[in-house]
């Protein structure tokens, strides 16, 4: 399992979040993963340390994975959740009031943004707390 933020505008038209994992599932023919997503771009950026960005939706539905660095984000309720290297985010929030971040810590954010396929299964899990 890969550790997993899930972030989506909520009805009322503000961003919310869950945290829960990826199943990789299990190699099949020589595959990292049983359990593929359909993706049509992929993309590179880095942040120097002590950068942020203010309020602001996501362009499209896409995944968010932290290669290096520790960036906090919030959402207008003033919740906040940390995301780490190896950390996969599905950002969803292209619509509403959307959500900030900035970088903690002393290192550069470098991340990858993946733009998946909207009807492909994300196979995201919900944690359930106290479990």
């Amino acid at each position: 399992m890969i550790r997993c933020v899930r972030l989506w505008t909520g009805t009322d038209g503000n961003s919310v979040f869950e945290e829960g994992e990826l199943d990789i599932g299990v190699g099949l023919h020589g595959r990292a993963s049983g359990l593929p997503i359909a993706v049509h771009e992929l993309s590179f950026q880095e942040t120097t340390t002590g950068g942020s960005f203010e309020w602001h939706q996501d362009p499209q539905p896409q995944f968010v994975l932290t290669l290096a660095g520790n960036v906090e984000f919030e959402v207008k309720s003033g919740a906040t959740f940390v995301v780490n290297p190896g950390d996969v985010l599905i950002a969803q929030d292209d619509s509403g009031t959307g959500h900030r971040w900035r970088l903690i810590g002393d290192q550069p954010w470098r991340r990858a943004y993946v733009v998946y396929d909207t009807g492909s299964a994300l196979h995201f899990t919900k944690k359930v707390h106290g479990a």
